[in-house]
C-alpha cells in the first residue's frame, strides 16, 4: 500500500496518508471555510483547487469552551479555528470498491468536541471491518446554533452535518465506499442529530441505517421565543449593537460570552445546554419524535444509551452531594407532579446507591435518555419496524462514574488507548479489549447489513413485545425488559 494515498473528487486530488494499514484523508473539506462574511451563512460549496491538497494532517476543531464531562471523559487538545467544516474519512483502500459507510456525528452537547479527534478515530472499524468511516466537524456553539434575526439562520449546525452527508453521498465512491449503503451514527448530541436526519426527507434519502445512541430525547429542543433571548443575552455580554459587529467580533470572545451565558441559566440538576436544536418551523418542526419515528419506519435503527447516564454530570457534583431533601424534591416535583413521593420512594428502589447523585441520576437519566430510547423502540415495533436496542452496562470496579453517559464510545470504535479518561479507570484490560472487539464488531455489522449480530456476540434480536435488549458488560448478553417497564409505575 502507498504511504501517501490519493483520492480524486470533484474539487480536486487530495493526497492521505496510511495508519496502521489504513488509508486516512483528514481536514477533507465538505463546505466552504464559514469565515468572514459566510460566519453566519448557511454551508456554501467548496472551491475546487489544482495539483494536490494535502489531508495527512488533522485542520482545526470548532471553536468551543472545555467540555463539561472532562471529569468524567478527560480532555483533549487541538488547534481551533472557524476554518473547520471538514471530515475525517478512514478506509481500507481509496478503490473502485463499494463497502458500507459509518459516517458519526460526535456528541458534546452542541457546544464541544470534534469528529477528527483521536477518541473517534475510525481505523479499527475500517482495519477489521472493511468499512468506510467518516467523522464529520460542524460548527458548535453560538456559531452554530444561535439564531439572530438577519444575521445567523437557526440550526446552523444541523445544517452542516446534512450538508456533509450530501457531501459523502456524493463523493465516497473515490474512497472505495457505497453511496447506497450508508449508515448515519451518532452520540448525545450526535444522536438528536441523526434523529433530525431521519426526520428530513431529504437527508434521510441519503442514508440507508441509523444508530442512534444515548440520544437527549427528554430535552431535545429550544423554542424560538426563548433562542431569541438567549442571542439578546450573547449580543450585551459582547457590546454588540450593529448586526455587522457578528460577524466580526472574535470567536475567543464569542467562546467566553456563551460561558457567561450558560451560567446565567443554569438552575440545579438541570443540564439542558445553552445552544441546542431550535424550532424554527423549517428544519425542525415541533414534534421531532414523532417526524423522526416516521422517518425510522423506513430504515433499520439501532438505539441505545448506558445504564448510568448521569453519573458523567453528578458524580462530581457538589451541589447534587450536598443537595436537601427540598431540593430534591422539587426536581422530581417537576416531572411528576402532585405524585412526586411515591416517584422518590420508587426510584430510591431502583437507584444503585442511597445518595443524592444515585437518586437523582436515576431518575434523570431516564428522564432524559432511557425511557425515550425504549418508548422510541416500542413505538417502532407497534408500527411492525422493530429496532435493536442496547444498554451499555459495563463500570470499572469501585469507579464512581459507573456506566456513564459516553463511557460506551472508547469500546464501540475499539479505541481505549486514545482515551484518559477516569470514567475507565479500575478497568481490567483484557476484559475491555474483548468487549471494545465485540462492540466494534457489532456496529460494523449493523452497518454492513441491518443486524448487529455476529459470532463473538450472542444472539441480538429486536426489540419487540419482550423488550429485547442488549445488555453489554463484562459478559454480554440480552434480557428481556432490564430497564424494568413492567415493573415500575413511575416512569418520566
Amino acid at each position: 500500500m502507498s504511504a501517501s494515498p490519493t483520492a480524486r473528487i470533484s474539487s480536486g486530488i487530495l493526497r492521505g496518508a496510511v495508519e496502521n494499514d489504513v488509508c486516512v484523508f483528514r481536514a477533507v473539506p465538505y463546505a466552504a471555510p464559514p469565515v468572514g462574511p459566510l460566519r453566519f451563512a448557511m454551508p456554501a460549496p467548496v472551491t475546487p483547487w489544482t495539483g494536490e491538497r494535502d489531508t495527512s494532517k488533522n485542520g482545526p476543531v470548532p471553536p468551543q469552551p472545555a467540555s463539561r464531562l472532562r471529569s468524567a471523559m478527560g480532555d483533549f487538545s487541538a488547534e481551533q479555528g472557524e476554518d473547520c467544516l471538514t471530515l475525517t474519512i478512514a478506509t481500507p483502500a481509496a478503490d473502485g470498491r463499494r463497502r458500507p459507510v459509518l459516517i458519526w456525528l460526535h456528541g458534546g452537547a452542541f457546544w464541544t468536541g470534534a469528529g477528527s479527534i483521536d477518541w473517534y478515530s475510525g481505523v479499527s472499524m475500517a482495519r477489521h471491518g472493511d468499512i468506510v468511516v467518516v467523522g464529520v466537524n460542524y460548527r458548535l456553539g453560538a456559531l452554530g446554533f444561535m439564531h439572530v434575526p438577519g444575521v445567523a439562520e437557526p440550526n446552523l449546525g444541523l445544517h452542516d452535518q446534512m450538508a456533509a452527508l450530501s457531501w459523502v453521498a456524493r463523493e465516497i465512491t473515490a474512497f472505495g465506499g457505497d453511496p447506497d449503503n450508508i449508515t448515519v451514527a451518532g452520540q448525545s448530541a450526535g444522536g438528536l442529530s441523526v434523529l433530525a436526519m431521519l426526520a428530513q426527507p431529504q437527508s434521510r434519502a441519503l442514508m440507508r441505517r441509523a444508530i442512534v445512541q444515548s440520544a437527549p430525547f427528554g430535552r431535545i429542543l429550544r423554542s424560538m421565543p426563548k433562542a431569541l433571548q438567549i442571542s439578546e443575552a450573547m449580543g450585551k455580554a459582547l457590546g454588540i449593537t450593529e448586526p455587522a459587529q457578528w460577524r466580526t467580533v472574535d470567536a475567543q470572545k464569542i467562546n467566553e460570552a456563551q460561558v457567561g451565558v450558560a451560567r446565567s441559566l443554569g438552575a440545579f440538576a438541570a443540564t439542558t445546554p445553552a445552544f441546542i436544536p431550535i424550532i424554527d418551523k423549517k428544519l425542525m418542526g415541533e414534534d421531532l419524535m414523532s417526524a423522526a419515528l416516521a422517518g425510522a419506519c423506513e430504515r433499520d435503527v439501532m438505539v441505545g444509551y448506558t445504564r448510568d447516564e448521569m453519573a458523567a454530570f453528578f458524580a462530581a457534583d457538589e451541589k447534587i452531594r450536598d443537595a436537601s431533601p427540598e431540593q430534591v424534591h422539587q426536581v422530581f416535583a417537576g416531572i411528576f407532579g402532585a405524585a412526586a413521593d411515591e416517584a422518590i420512594a420508587e426510584y430510591r428502589l431502583r437507584a444503585r446507591g442511597s445518595d443524592n447523585a444515585s437518586l437523582l441520576g436515576a431518575m434523570l437519566g431516564d428522564s432524559s435518555f432511557g425511557a425515550g430510547v425504549h418508548a422510541f423502540a416500542e413505538r417502532l415495533a407497534a408500527l411492525g419496524r422493530p429496532a435493536w436496542v442496547y444498554r451499555f452496562d459495563w463500570a470499572a470496579p469501585g469507579n464512581r462514574f459507573a456506566a456513564c453517559h459516553c463511557c460506551e464510545i472508547p469500546f464501540m470504535f475499539d479505541t481505549l488507548p486514545a482515551w484518559q479518561a477516569p470514567m475507565l479507570e479500575g478497568g481490567e484490560p483484557q476484559s475491555m479489549a474483548r468487549l471494545a472487539a465485540q462492540m466494534r464488531d457489532a456496529w460494523v455489522a449493523f452497518a454492513t447489513r441491518g443486524d448487529p449480530s455476529h459470532p463473538a456476540l450472542p444472539h441480538w434480536p429486536r426489540h419487540e413485545q419482550a423488550m429485547q435488549t442488549m445488555l453489554f458488560d463484562h459478559h454480554s448478553r440480552v434480557a428481556n425488559d432490564p430497564a424494568g417497564r413492567g415493573r415500575w409505575k413511575y416512569w418520566p
